[in-house]
């Protein structure tokens, strides 16, 4: 089926770079591979390319323009980036996902729903330039699914969430709604929290999906690359692995953004350096004794920044870093040392 570019996502921002380099052909990226990365097409199609450079530096969703022999020479710039520090001590990064518009967090409405991941993931899309959309599945299955919406509500102001049972197809629309034709969803999430039965219902797809586990109530992962499909409704959905760890880095207008509340509290604080823990005339921690503010909700505030800032640091800072600490455990063990001849 032909399709324009607009249909696959194309907009005004692609057009004026392609205008610098009419020659070459526009393709979204579908899949990246190893040594590839396969491309949708305005005529409906797909197309092998040929990178100009490391595939990993590629994003499902990029745009690209190749000439014709489909050899990639131009990666366009993004209107958003979904991206984490990659696992591991080194300080590479994992590009999730390039060019969406609208970030679908996925929780469950049983023991794996958390507030701190949520967070996390908000912090995510407003970082990446996303408007987020909370679903909370499994609905069904719980007696009182308002109370988890309720929860999440409470992280930001005007936060969307939707609470749903997928495998009912009436209530899948209003979660479509919030990306109409031509623009691009992501799912992301823990694993087993029901993204592949969202994603089969947000497509029309079939697809494989596994039961609930008895033992901690999460389903069992079953995605395992991303990709990007059509969604019922003309726009198109990346679907992502289930993330055991969600590193953020180069994130902190992103925290700030969800933590906004504190930031507000912070700015009546007496002393402009200050840390919220034990200081006169501190107005964030006047709001947690006034019951205005959970103590849990500061304590994730300060976890997330000082972990945003540890996982931006570049490798070579992260060596400086580890090494520094080694010389100074290094000069503690030799003074005790020194301290024990005497």
């Amino acid at each position: 089926m032909s399709k324009t570019l607009s249909d696959l996502g194309w907009s005004s921002h692609f057009a004026a770079q392609h205008a610098v380099n009419p020659t070459c052909t526009p393709h979204r990226i579908n899949a990246v591979h190893r040594d590839r990365l396969i491309g949708l097409n305005a005529l409906g199609g797909t197309s092998d390319l040929t990178p100009d450079r490391s595939t990993g530096e590629f994003a499902v969703g990029d745009w690209v323009l190749a000439d014709d022999q489909n050899r990639i020479r131009h990666l366009l710039e993004r209107k958003s980036l979904l991206q984490r520090r990659a696992a591991g001590t080194g300080a590479q990064v994992q590009l999730i996902a390039a060019n969406v518009d609208v970030l679908y967090i996925v929780s469950s409405c049983n023991a794996d729903f958390n507030l701190a991941r949520l967070e996390r993931y908000l912090a995510l899309a407003h970082q990446a330039g996303c408007y987020p959309v909370v679903v909370l599945t499994k609905a069904d299955s719980c007696p009182d699914p308002e109370s988890y919406a309720s929860q999440a509500s409470s992280l930001v102001r005007f936060l969307t969430v939707l609470t749903v049972n997928a495998l009912e197809a009436s209530e899948i629309d209003p979660i479509l709604s919030w990306c109409p034709a031509g623009q691009t969803a992501a799912l992301v999430g823990s694993s087993g929290v029901g993204k592949t039965t969202l994603a089969n219902a947000m497509t029309g797809q079939a697809g494989t999906t596994a039961g609930i586990r008895e033992d901690d109530a999460r389903g069992r992962h079953t995605t395992t690359h991303r990709a990007l499909h059509p969604m019922r409704n003309g726009g198109w959905l990346i679907d992502t692995p289930g993330m055991r760890a969600l590193r953020l880095m180069e994130a902190q207008d992103g925290v700030d953004e969800v933590f906004s509340d504190l930031l507000e509290l912070a700015a009546r604080c007496r002393f402009s350096d200050c840390q919220h823990q034990a200081e006169p005339g501190c107005a964030v921690q006047e709001a947690i004794a006034n019951g205005v503010l959970e103590p849990d909700r500061l304590a994730r505030w300060h976890k997330l920044r000082r972990e945003d800032q540890r996982n931006s640091e570049t490798l070579a800072q992260s060596r400086a870093r580890d090494k520094a600490f080694g010389k100074m455990v290094r000069s503690v063990m030799n003074d005790k040392k020194s301290r024990s001849r005497h």
